[in-house]
């Protein structure tokens, strides 16, 4: 799952979002140089991707790209899932989202201070383009598989994943709805522990 996602599980709890959102940046025990809170976040982000990573929806959806994109399959497939989530009439409507997403940014303004370097660079951009909000349109999807892109070391063009996610629609969809119920509710019960703890 993408940012989209990562924000929505963090259940509207500031310091988790902060550590959910922050966390592809900090690695291993560089954690513990956050307040227990933001931590609680980082962990919460750990076991989202652990879970999603190893369901069998998730396996099936990288297929598609994982001929073209090899190990970069699974961060093209973070992407899609966020623009079908975007789009779920179970979690949102377009009002919603745009609730949500401002929201979001507002209570991550708050902690800019501690973000590591890199995610502080692209933060702006997140906010200013408003990634999260237009990840439920077909041109926000593409403008994010470019992000993939750019910011990977190996990959040269995006036009191939844009062409499979199009192609492919239906069947990432069905995807992401095998997945994210369970993981909605998985890691409900991972927020819920890591709060009470």
């Amino acid at each position: 799952m993408n940012y989209l996602a990562h924000a929505y599980l963090s259940f509207n709890h500031p310091e988790l979002l902060a550590g959910n959102m922050i966390s592809d940046f900090v690695k291993g025990k560089k954690k513990f140089d956050y307040a227990p809170g933001i931590q609680k976040g980082i962990t919460l982000h750990r076991a989202i991707d652990t879970f999603t990573d190893d369901h069998p929806a998730t396996k099936k959806a990288k297929e598609v790209f994982r001929p073209h994109y090899r190990l970069y399959a699974a961060a093209f497939v973070d992407v899609v899932f966020d623009h079908f989530l975007a789009t779920d009439t179970n979690h949102f409507t377009p009002q919603t989202l745009h609730l949500f997403s401002d929201e979001t940014y507002r209570q991550l303004d708050a902690y800019e201070t501690v973000f590591p370097d890199r995610f502080a660079r692209m933060y702006p951009y997140m906010k200013t383009q408003n990634w999260l909000y237009n990840y439920q349109f077909r041109w926000g999807i593409e403008k994010s598989l470019g992000g993939v892109v750019r910011r990977s070391a190996y990959l040269t063009e995006s036009d191939t994943a844009f062409r499979l996610f199009e192609e492919h629609y239906d069947h990432l969809q069905e995807c992401y709805a095998q997945l994210f119920p369970e993981l909605f509710t998985y890691t409900q019960q991972q927020a819920t522990l890591l709060l009470e703890a």
